[in-house]
């Protein structure tokens, strides 16, 4: 079934709040291993046995145990699929973050797969969509996708948002980042995103080595950045080991074409 989603209502900005130091202080973030993938531009997806390497128009599917490739799905020259980013694996089906960046105006949808045969199987498109969108993910039966904007094409990071839909895909908030997160994007905007440890939202950014930890106020307005954690993956998207506990995420190494497996939490 494809679903068109109406044009974004923004919704009024809340005062910034300052940074927690000592919540920076306190998460620790540990590599444990890296695995080579030829996909690993975009971001990574992972679920109870695999890990999906994902670029602009490719997918690699990997065991987890070993990082042996077996499988994957790549779009033809013919195909119309363009910028996959993020992806997150729900029930069998591998979630993927898409849009036409950097051609205008913007085209963003949710791209799925089945990965038990990594075929194609359904595309949610946005109507007219408030941005490209980077990420989705979802927590308690709600949707949130990152819609952003870029400096380098003549955008205004700061219009970048997260929207949250409910179960039907029905806009039920939308926040903004704060502007001093907004700089430490260095023009760009959040590229991968998702909620783990202490039910916070942990984003990253195009490049710099971080990840950042949010809290979104009910309602919508303006995130609030508690914390900052030093990584090994140099921004890009990642996904949170749902089936693993004490706080595994999986990011990539874009130059290296890496997956990297770290394990984050407080000290």
């Amino acid at each position: 079934m494809r679903r068109i989603f109406p044009l974004l209502l923004l919704l009024p900005g809340l005062p910034a709040l300052s940074l927690l130091h000592a919540e920076t202080a306190a998460w620790r973030h540990k590599e444990l291993r890296r695995f080579p993938a030829a996909e690993a531009h975009q971001g990574v997806a992972v679920d109870a046995d695999h890990f999906y390497a994902i670029t602009n128009r490719a997918i690699g599917k990997y065991r987890k145990s070993d990082g042996g490739r077996v499988g994957g799905w790549e779009d033809p020259p013919e195909g119309r699929l363009r910028h996959l980013n993020a992806g997150i694996v729900l029930e069998h089906r591998l979630y993927c973050a898409h849009s036409n960046f950097p051609k205008m105006p913007e085209e963003s949808s949710v791209e799925i797969w089945d990965t038990r045969t990594m075929e194609h199987i359904d595309s949610i498109p946005f109507e007219k969509p408030p941005g490209s969108l980077t990420w989705v993910d979802r927590k308690d039966g709600i949707w949130y996708a990152c819609f952003a904007h870029y400096r380098r094409d003549s955008g205004d990071p700061a219009k970048s948002r997260v929207v949250a839909y409910d179960e039907d895909w029905k806009q039920l908030a939308a926040w903004s980042f704060p502007a001093d997160l907004i700089e430490r994007f260095a023009g760009y905007s959040s590229s991968g995103g998702g909620f783990g440890p202490g039910g916070h939202l942990f984003v990253s950014g195009h490049d710099a080595p971080e990840l950042y930890v949010l809290d979104l106020p009910e309602g919508g307005g303006e995130m609030e950045w508690t914390a900052t954690i030093e990584v090994s993956a140099k921004g890009q998207a990642f996904d949170w080991d749902r089936h693993e506990g004490g706080g595994v995420v999986y990011s990539i190494q874009r130059k290296s074409r890496e997956v990297i497996v770290s394990r984050m939490g407080k000290s």
